[in-house]
Order: C-alpha cells, then sequence, then structure tokens
C-alpha cells in the first residue's frame, strides 16, 4: 500500500494510526501544503479533491477520506476492532467522529484558514479567534458525549479516539485553552502510552524535518 500523507494534515494523522493498530505498513509520500505539491497534475491525478490522506492499495485502487479508509482498513483487517460491538455506543463512537472530522476540522483546515486570510483580509488574531472557536464549540459537546474511559468509549480504543487524539494536538498547536475539556485531556494522554498514536505523531513522521 501507499499512503499520500502530510505531517500536520490531522486527517492523515488519523489513517496512520488506524494502519499502526491494525500493524500495517504503506509506504508513505508526502504531500507538500506549503510548496503546493497537492496542487499539481500529478497528484490531482491521484486524487481529485487534491488532499490528503489518499491510501493506494496493492491492487491500485485509490481510496480518500479518512474516515472511509479508516472503515475500510476495519472492513478488512478487523483485528483489533475500531468500532464498538454494541449498536448504539457503535454510532456514538462514529457521532464523536464526525464531530471532529465534518463540523471542526473542515471549518479549521488550512484551506478554509487561508480562504480567510487571502479572501476576507483577516489577520493572524481573527484567524486564531476563529479557530478557536469553532474547536471549543465542538468540544463542548464531544466532552459530553464520552464515557468512562480510559478511551472515547470505554477500555478498547475506537475510531473517536483516532479523530480527537489528532484535533487536540492541533488544538494544543493553536493555543486552544483545554482546562474545560478534562475527559478529552484525559482520553488523549491515555492514548498518547499506546505505540500505535506514538509513531502517528506528527513530529515521528520524516516529512516533519
Amino acid at each position: 500500500m501507499k499512503h499520500y500523507s502530510f505531517f500536520r494534515s490531522s486527517a492523515a494523522y488519523r489513517v496512520r494510526i488506524a494502519l499502526n493498530l491494525k500493524g500495517l505498513t504503506a509506504d508513505m509520500t508526502s504531500v507538500k501544503f506549503a510548496t503546493g505539491d497537492h496542487r499539481k497534475p500529478e497528484y490531482r491525478a491521484v486524487n481529485p479533491q487534491m488532499r490528503v490522506p489518499t491510501l493506494i492499495l496493492d491492487s491500485g485502487d485509490k481510496l480518500t477520506q479518512s474516515l472511509a479508509i479508516i472503515e475500510y482498513l476495519d472492513e478488512t483487517h478487523p483485528q483489533p476492532p475500531l468500532l464498538p460491538s454494541d449498536p448504539y455506543v457503535r454510532a456514538q463512537s462514529r457521532a464523536v467522529a464526525q464531530v471532529v472530522s465534518c463540523d471542526i476540522h473542515p471549518l479549521n483546515n488550512i484551506g478554509a484558514l487561508n480562504y480567510i486570510r487571502g479572501e476576507f483580509k483577516q489577520d493572524e488574531t481573527a484567524v486564531n479567534a476563529w479557530y478557536h472557536h469553532w474547536v471549543l464549540e465542538g468540544f463542548d459537546a464531544i466532552e459530553t458525549m464520552l464515557r468512562p474511559g480510559p478511551y472515547a468509549f470505554g477500555a478498547s480504543v475506537s475510531i473517536a479516539d483516532l479523530c480527537l487524539v489528532p484535533q487536540v494536538y492541533n488544538a494544543r498547536r493553536f493555543k486552544v485553552p483545554l482546562d474545560q475539556f478534562p475527559k478529552i485531556v484525559a482520553v488523549d494522554a491515555a492514548c498518547a502510552k499506546l505505540p500505535a498514536f506514538i509513531a502517528a505523531a506528527p513530529e515521528q513522521q520524516p516529512d516533519a524535518a
């Protein structure tokens, strides 16, 4: 397999965690957004959205969108499972994943932030205020949804953790205060002890240098 990634992409970070948990190896190709790699014709041919992650399977088939990739990996490599067995808890786990990936992340990704800077002529103070607002709104909801730990939904890691940890990483990078979210912080701390999460961290990636 081949994984088109970028060390600071939280979506690619989710997929890296999933690959590690499943014990799968994928050759990583860095798509550097700062130098416009994502807009080059050769990458657009790989992923028409010009975003990461993209996973190229051994068959040559392509997968995009982090949640779709994670669920594919979970279906094709069932152990350890990333979706709880109980239908209600499974739905709740997906809901937390979607609060991050559908509500927080799209408003705060690099494309959205650059658009605010460029089209609306906003300075970094305004951009950071925008970023903080959407993280805080999403985390307010997630904090009420989490179950007793150590992970987001109990004793096993789920898709919720795979989405939450990268978002916490980004929140800290943008200096979003997290004191009001003790459950989220505890989940992040528990995951930070696991080798799969440690190896997936942005600073551990070859393109972080």
